[in-house]
């Protein structure tokens, strides 16, 4: 069903969005790989054994005009653009009352602005083809918040609103919007946090066990795979969140 479709992935170059643009690439689609500042080569190789196209982009989402440039060259280059993963992501964590103004404003342009200038962008090749899928990636803390990430949560948050809007606006040309909420995912970004902290995590999750990145990626697959779903907010979480 997905073989032959070509798929954007931001943030790919490493955990959740390695995982997904791996997974799409499994199924037989192309991959447009974002990335903000690295890549490992080995990744590209990795996507291409699949015997599948794997272009990387090097950018920052929250820039309008970048994600217009590439939406614009995706779609010259491939032809159409079918599914979009807007898995782009920062963390800047701090108590509320010691919060700066860059430190909110950086997670809120990554993370929910560089949602909305994908979506924003790609929304015209899809609503001319009259179909696409877009998965944006939200998390359990824009639904239950968290102390010291006021500004993730609030980013998390906005994106479920933005998703359901974006659903609501584009399903008349067939065009479907979810969201995925990972709960604890096991990556190198919580890979640095204390044993105790871990653990206070782990018991609350009623599956007592982290999520693995590539649980992240086949909800991703299966929202992109499935038409008749839109205007979701599926919980990968272990049941943190019920």
């Amino acid at each position: 069903m997905l073989k032959g479709k070509n798929v954007i992935v931001t943030g790919a170059a490493k955990g959740i969005g390695k995982a997904i643009a791996l997974a799409f690439a499994k199924e037989g689609c192309n991959i447009v790989l974002n990335y903000h500042s690295h890549l490992d080569e080995e990744t590209v190789k990795e996507i291409e054994d699949y015997g599948v196209i794997c272009k990387p982009v090097q950018g920052d989402v929250s820039d309008f005009a970048f994600a217009a440039d590439m939406i614009k060259e995706v779609k010259k280059e491939l032809g159409s653009i079918d599914v979009l993963v807007n898995n782009a992501g920062i963390t800047k964590d701090m108590l509320l009352m010691r919060m700066t103004e860059e430190q909110f404003d950086d997670v809120i342009n990554t993370n929910l602005k560089g949602t909305f200038n994908m979506i924003r962008h790609v929304s015209n090749v899809m609503l001319k083809q009259r179909s696409g899928a877009i998965i944006n990636m939200a998390s359990v803390v824009g639904i239950n918040g968290n102390i010291g990430q006021a500004n993730y949560a609030a980013s998390k948050a906005g994106i479920i609103g933005l998703t359901k809007s974006t659903a609501k606006e584009l399903a008349s040309r067939g065009i479907t919007c979810n969201a995925i909420a990972p709960g604890y995912v096991e990556t190198d970004m919580t890979a640095v946090l204390k044993e105790d902290v871990q653990n206070a995590i782990l018991s609350a999750i009623p599956l007592k066990r982290g999520g693995k990145v590539e649980d992240i990626a086949r909800a991703v697959v299966f929202l992109a795979e499935n038409d008749y779903i839109t205007g979701q907010v599926l919980n990968v979480d272990g049941g943190m969140v019920m």
